[in-house]
C-alpha cells in the first residue's frame, strides 16, 4: 500500500568541505578548513584546477596541484570531492599518448574510457597470485638465454646514462608484436626530444598499436611526474584483471625519486639519507609489488615490470639503487666499459641475475643456454690475461676463438629483437660446435642470414620448432643437414667473390 512518503522525492544531497588556500609554493598548496579529508582525495580549487591531498601537519592540509599553479592565489576557496584519485582506463587507450591524469596529449581527440581505476591501490595478496612460470621473450639474446624473465616478474634494468637501458625496454615492447602482450611505456621527467625518438622507433616497428605511452616530460609539474608510474600501473591492472598479459616499462625511477625528494622537502618533511624522506623505500615498494601473475579466479592475467634506474659511474650501491634491487626479482646490469668496447647490448652477465631462473624458459632455450654464462665469463677472464702475454697455446687459442664466436652471437643491434625460435637455432649451432671452422665474415653471414634461409628452405621445420618450443632429436638432425647446405652455399659465394673460405 502506497503512502505519502513514497510520493515524496527526496533530493540527493552531497556534503562537501570548503576550505581556503593559505599558501602556494612550487606546485604545493597549504589549505585550512578541511578537517575530514583523507590521503589521496581529490580537491578542486575555485578556478577549476584540481589537486590531490598528499599530507597533513597539525594546522594545514597539504595539496599537490594537478595543473597550472599560476591560476591559484592565497585566499582562494577549495572544495573536497567525494572521490579518490582515479584514472580512466580501457582498450581505446592503446596506441595513444596520455598524461598522468589519463588525458590524451597526442592531439588525436578524446578517448572514451571503459572504466575508472584507482591510481593508489593495495597490491594483490599472496593468496590471489600464482607462481611465475610463463616466459616473457624480450628478443634480446643475452636476457632470454642467461637472465630469463617470466610473466609477472619485476626485473630491474640498471646502468649509467647513455648506455642503452631504454633500448632494452623498447626492444622488449617491439618483440611483443603478435604475442598477445599489451605494453605500457611510462616516461618520467625526461626530455621531449628523447621521447620523440622512442615514439618514432615504436611507430616504425608497428608497436604503438598495442602500447599505451604515459608521458610526463621534464617541463610538466612535479605532481604529474610523481603520479605517472602509478597511473601506468593502474592501466596495467585494468588489463591484468581482465585476463590479459601486460608489460610495463618505467623510464626511469631515479627521476621519480628525485621528484619525490623535491616534493617532500617542500612539504617540510624531515630529510634522511641523501636528503630523501624516510618513506622513499615504501614509495617504490608499493608500486612494484603490484606486478604479478593472478589466479584464474581473480582474472588470470599478469603484469610484468621492467623498471629502469640510473647509476653514477657504475655505482650500484647508491641509496635508490640498492632499495630497488632489494624490491625486484633480479637485475640486468649494463656495464659502461663493455659499452665503450662496442659490445652491445652491454649487459654484464657477472652482475646480472634473474631470481626466477630457468624455470620460465622454453625447453629448447634452456638446453642451448646451459653453460653459456660460465663459458663467457671464462672468455672474458682469458681476454684479460692475454693482455699480459703474447704467446698462447693451441688449446688457449681455440678457446679464445670459441669465446669470440659467442660474443659475436650475443652482440645485437638495438631495435632488432629476434624470436625465440631464432635464438634456439643460432645457439644450437654454437653448442653443436658447428661454427668454429668459419671465418669471421662467414660467421657474420651465418648470424644475419641463416634463420631467413631456414624459413625459406624448411618452413615446416621452423613451424615444428615454434610449436614444440624444443629441439627434439628429429629436429636437431634436420638442422644439421640445413647447416651443411648453408655452409656450402656460403663457401661458393665466397669463391665467386674471390675471397678464400676456410675448409668447412
Amino acid at each position: 500500500m502506497a503512502t505519502k512518503l513514497d510520493k515524496i522525492k527526496i533530493p540527493l544531497v552531497e556534503v562537501r568541505e570548503v576550505g581556503f588556500v593559505k599558501d602556494v609554493r612550487r606546485g604545493i598548496a597549504k589549505v585550512a578548513g578541511m578537517p575530514s579529508c583523507v590521503y589521496g582525495q581529490l580537491v578542486q580549487f575555485s578556478h577549476g584546477t584540481k589537486g590531490m591531498v598528499i599530507g597533513f601537519n597539525p594546522n594545514d592540509v597539504l595539496v599537490i596541484i594537478l595543473g597550472d599553479e599560476n591560476s591559484i592565489s592565497v585566499g582562494d576557496s577549495i572544495t573536497s570531492l567525494s572521490e579518490l584519485m582515479t584514472t580512466p582506463v580501457g582498450e581505446k587507450f592503446l596506441g595513444r599518448i596520455v598524461n598522468s591524469l589519463g588525458e590524451p596529449i597526442d592531439n588525436k581527440g578524446e578517448i572514451q574510457p571503459n572504466d575508472f581505476f584507482p591510481i593508489f591501490i593495495e597490491a594483490p595478496g599472496v593468496m590471489e597470485r600464482e607462481p611465475v612460470e610463463r616466459p616473457l621473450i624480450t628478443g634480446t639474446k643475452i636476457i632470454d638465454l642467461a637472465i630469463p624473465i617470466g610473466k609477472g616478474q619485476r626485473e630491474l634494468i640498471i646502468g649509467d646514462r647513455q648506455t642503452g637501458k631504454s633500448s632494452l625496454g623498447i626492444d622488449a615492447i617491439i618483440n611483443q608484436k603478435d604475442n598477445g602482450v599489451l605494453c605500457i611505456y611510462c616516461w618520467i621527467g625526461g626530455p621531449q626530444a628523447a621521447l620523440k625518438k622512442i615514439l618514432h622507433a615504436l611507430q616504425d616497428r608497428d608497436a604503438l598499436k598495442y602500447t599505451i605511452v604515459v608521458s610526463t616530460t621534464a617541463d610538466t609539474s612535479a605532481a604529474e611526474q610523481y603520479l605517472a608510474p602509478y597511473t601506468a600501473a593502474a592501466f596495467g591492472e585494468y588489463f591484468m584483471h581482465n585476463g590479459k598479459d601486460v608489460l610495463v616499462i618505467f623510464d626511469d625511477l631515479t627521476k621519480h625519486a628525485w621528484i619525490y625528494r623535491q616534493m617532500s622537502l617542500l612539504l617540510e618533511r624531515s630529510p634522511g639519507r641523501e636528503a630523501y624522506p624516510g618513506d622513499i623505500f615504501y614509495l617504490h615498494s608499493q608500486l612494484l609489488e603490484r606486478a604479478g601473475q593472478l589466479k584464474k579466479d581473480n582474472g588470470g592475467g599478469s603484469m610484468t615490470f621492467l623498471p629502469i634506474v640510473e647509476t653514477l659511474q657504475g655505482d650500484i650501491t647508491g641509496y635508490i639503487q640498492t632499495n630497488i634491487i632489494s624490491i625486484t626479482d633480479g637485475q640486468i646490469y649494463i656495464n659502461a666499459s663493455l659499452f665503450r668496447e662496442g659490445f652491445k647490448p652491454a649487459i654484464d652477465m657477472g652482475l646480472s641475475v634473474s631470481r626466477i631462473g630457468s624455470r620460465v624458459q622454453y625447453p629448447g632455450i634452456k638446453d642451448v643456454s646451459k653453460g653459456l654464462r660460465l663459458e663467457y665469463a671464462q672468455y672474458r677472464e682469458m681476454l684479460r690475461l692475454t693482455k699480459l702475454r703474447t704467446r698462447l697455446s693451441k688449446e688457449a687459442m681455440e678457446k679464445m676463438w670459441r669465446g669470440e664466436i659467442l660474443q659475436e652471437l650475443l652482440t645485437q643491434p638495438h631495435n632488432q629483437p629476434i624470436s625465440a625460435e631464432e635464438e634456439m637455432v643460432l645457439f644450437y649451432a654454437f653448442k653443436r660446435k658447428a661454427l668454429e671452422q668459419l671465418a669471421p665474415a662467414e660467421l657474420k653471414k651465418f648470424k644475419e642470414s641463416f634463420f631467413s634461409y631456414l624459413i625459406q628452405e624448411q618452413p615446416n621445420l621452423v613451424k615444428a620448432i615454434s610449436e614444440k618450443k624444443e629441439l627434439t632429436s628429429e629436429i636437431a638432425a634436420e638442422l644439421d643437414k640445413v647447416f651443411i647446405d648453408f655452409f656450402k652455399m656460403v663457401a661458393e659465394e665466397m669463391k665467386k667473390a674471390n675471397r678464400p673460405a676456410n675448409a668447412l
